[in-house]
């Protein structure tokens, strides 16, 4: 494979004219190509082969998942047996509904340590509408209220003619029935209030079936443990629906947001001067206001008592409004940005002409993605592939997250020594355990297991999460190498456009896989396995919070702050790493190496192209988002009189605004991203094109002349001999 992409193939050349090959030969001027060519070969094959085997791993986890877990065990309720409400061809395909014999049990301690209720839980077709005691049904069998009963009592109960007594020992029908209303597929007291007195079925009392008179309350005390993640649910539903009524306005208005990113990018191509200079001088004038306010407080607060009290003097405070009321509060202000804009100041001064540099180079990215539009539509495709890696690993984790085995456990009331042991129902009555704790139930508790794969489950977990860096990863990597070919390939082409590929995006992306999947396989891979330990200190902090050891929360912290700079630090450098390759075609190493060092050698330039460029595109995404959250914002919630009709009423009118927002900044930064993709790259191929020619007839400058004309740089024709 090496060697293939010759000097024939115009599509493969990226890189300075004039240069040495990887091999060291300088290579030979071409008249018919106005061009660097390179020779170009399979880098970090190594890589290649560990991520070909890493998918296959991959796959083999998510095939083992599929086969052993049951996503229903996270939809559907589940009784005392582990049997689901509501499954369709079960027993309990007509009981969508999960009923509690005793809701006041739910209110122990062990809901929080099992997450299951110590009471027997049973699958019904319908929630109870009244209060009952089965004594009073049984009492009055001859009126329905005892046929009406035993829809709530176990499947096998049909012996009507048992004892009050009997019955309630042997837990085969519930003691009480309380008016109920389904709740996430639960049969929840139906709590309503009057007056400010709370009442459950328009009563404040009840009788417990056992000859007692209860409040209320004990059964809402109940109802609010067992309903520990039902009010999420409910929240999710509501918000659900706002989705059903409200989608096709979202999508008008992330439509709206694209057209306006894309008007954006047309007119940058041609107001860019106009909009840094502005934007500069709104820089300056803010911090002018800034301190002028600054001094402004500082004087009003002259005489007050209590404002000349020292930052020392007043130590430390919680309450950070409390050093707003000192002077010296103000006055340090005044000086911080005093100095700050004499710094800007003086910086615009002397880099006044790497400013005009930065202007030029977005002109430049502009005219580059003019001549190269497909690549605003490219972020879609890399959006689709982040996508289905979420996707995979989401149902991979649900499903290894649902692979577990039912696990039973001892549940009493009384004290017994087997209580919260593992049983089994089939045998559960027949043990020595219901002769010593008569009150025992053999209930099921969760998803569990004790096998080998069972207990190679978090592995699979972690590993399932590393993929999904990995992968997820490697795809971005797959769209920044593409897109800085295909500019890179614009910018090296001496006559513009016309030394161009005829598809410089599709040659780019072919040269990316066909050559280069080992090195982005491996910096996706160093950058990943930063974040997988990145989400393991975030664990480790989650569950050091309630621990006294102050050392290790601030080891944890510091752990997690040099984590970060690091991940963003490896993000840069991957970024202009990728460049590199797209250009010259190295491995991913030397790329990384050589990017460092020719930005370290440019650190000016680069501080100041990098902020200008930035803060424009970060103001543009602001505006964006601005402009139609605003617009989202009075339509929804009815504020404009002209339309106010249209808009559909909602639950949460937060739920479409914040999601207008988030996708309105999702389309943006796709769009910018390009940008500043185009901007980085064309930066790096000007800080080559400036090291290495010389404007000479063998090395003539690749930039644009609109750049050689700012930079004073000229190019010599050749002459006829």
């Amino acid at each position: 494979m090496e060697g293939e992409a010759s000097s024939k193939d115009p599509d493969d050349v990226d890189g300075p004219h004039g240069q040495e090959n990887s091999s060291g030969t300088p290579q030979k001027y071409d008249p018919t190509f106005k061009g660097p060519i390179y020779d170009r070969g399979c880098t970090d094959i190594i890589c290649c082969i560990l991520l070909l085997v890493a998918i296959v791993g991959y796959v083999a986890v998510g095939v083992v998942a599929w086969t052993q877990g049951d996503p229903r065990k996270v939809i559907y309720p589940t009784d005392s047996r582990g049997q689901f409400c509501g499954q369709k061809g079960t027993p309990n395909e007509n009981k969508p509904f999960l009923f509690y014999f005793n809701i006041m049990k739910c209110a122990s301690p062990l809901v929080l340590l099992e997450f299951q209720c110590p009471t027997t839980q049973i699958c019904v077709s319908k929630c109870p509408d009244r209060y009952l005691t089965y004594l009073n049904a049984y009492t009055n069998g001859a009126s329905g209220d005892l046929k009406y009963y035993q829809q709530f009592c176990l499947p096998e109960f049909k012996d009507l003619r048992k004892s009050v007594t009997e019955v309630l020992k042997d837990g085969d029908c519930p003691a009480m029935l309380t008016p109920s209303k389904p709740l996430a597929r639960r049969c929840l007291p139906a709590v309503s209030a009057r007056k400010g007195v709370v009442m459950v079925g328009n009563e404040t009392t009840f009788k417990d079936g056992y000859g007692k008179t209860r409040n209320v309350t004990d059964l809402i005390e109940g109802a609010k443990k067992a309903n520990v993640v039902l009010e999420a649910r409910q929240v999710a539903m509501k918000i659900f629906e706002d989705y059903t009524v409200s989608w096709y306005w979202i999508i008008i208005g992330l439509v709206i947001a694209m057209v306006v990113s894309l008007i954006f990018i047309v007119l940058l191509r041609f107001l860019a001067g106009i909009m840094v200079w502005v934007m500069i001088v709104l820089v300056i004038l803010v911090l002018g206001y800034g301190i002028f306010h600054c001094y402004m407080e500082y004087a009003q607060l002259k005489g007050q008592a209590g404002s000349d009290v020292t930052l020392s003097e007043l130590g430390f405070q919680t309450d950070l409004r409390v050093y707003l009321h000192l002077r010296q509060t103000w006055l340090a202000f005044m000086i911080i940005l005093c100095i700050v804009e004499v710094i800007i100041i003086l910086l615009l001064i002397f880099l006044r002409k790497r400013i005009l540099i930065a202007i030029a180079l977005i002109k430049e990215a502009s005219r580059a993605i003019g001549h190269v539009m497909t690549s605003l539509l490219f972020p879609l495709c890399t959006f689709f592939l982040v996508c289905l890696c979420i996707a995979y690993w989401a149902s991979t984790a649900v499903f290894l997250s649902t692979s577990n085995e039912a696990v039973y456990k001892v549940f009493n009331e009384s004290e017994c020594a087997y209580a919260g042991k593992t049983c089994n129902p089939e045998t559960f009555n027949t043990s020595n355990i219901t002769k010593q704790c008569t009150d025992a139930r053999c209930l099921f508790a969760f998803y569990g297991g004790e096998t080998a794969y069972h207990k190679y489950l978090i592995i699979f977990q972690i590993y399932n999460v590393f993929m999904f860096f990995w992968l997820a990863n490697f795809v971005i990597a797959l769209g920044q190498v593409t897109l800085a070919g295909a500019f890179a390939s614009y910018y090296w082409a001496f006559n513009k456009p016309d030394d161009m590929p005829a598809f410089p995006l599709f040659s780019s992306f072919g040269r990316a896989l066909r050559y280069h999947t080992g090195s982005l396989a491996f910096g996706s891979l160093i950058l990943a396995i930063v974040q997988v330990i990145r989400v393991i200190l975030e664990y480790l902090d989650h569950r050091l919070k309630a621990a006294d050891n102050k050392f290790a929360k601030f080891l944890l912290v510091c752990l997690k702050c040099c984590f970060w700079c690091l991940e963003k630090f490896i993000k840069f450098l991957n970024r202009n790493a990728y460049i590199m390759i797209a250009i010259y075609g190295t491995n991913f190493c030397t790329s990384a190496r050589n990017a460092f060092f020719l930005l370290m050698r440019n650190i000016i330039r680069v501080a100041v192209l990098d902020k200008v460029t930035d803060f424009l595109l970060f103001l543009g995404k602001l505006l964006i988002v601005g402009s139609v959250g605003i617009l989202a914002f009075f339509f929804f919630t009815h504020k404009i009189k002209v339309i106010q009709d249209t808009a559909p009423p909602l639950n949460y009118y937060w739920v479409p605004i914040l999601t207008v927002i988030v996708g309105s900044y999702l389309i943006a930064h796709g769009f910018f991203s390009v940008y500043a993709m185009c901007v980085d790259t064309l930066f790096l191929c000007f800080l080559e094109d400036l090291e290495r020619n010389d404007g000479s007839t063998e090395k003539p400058y690749f930039m644009s002349s609109n750049l050689r004309k700012l930079l004073k740089k000229t190019n010599k024709q050749p002459t006829d001999t």
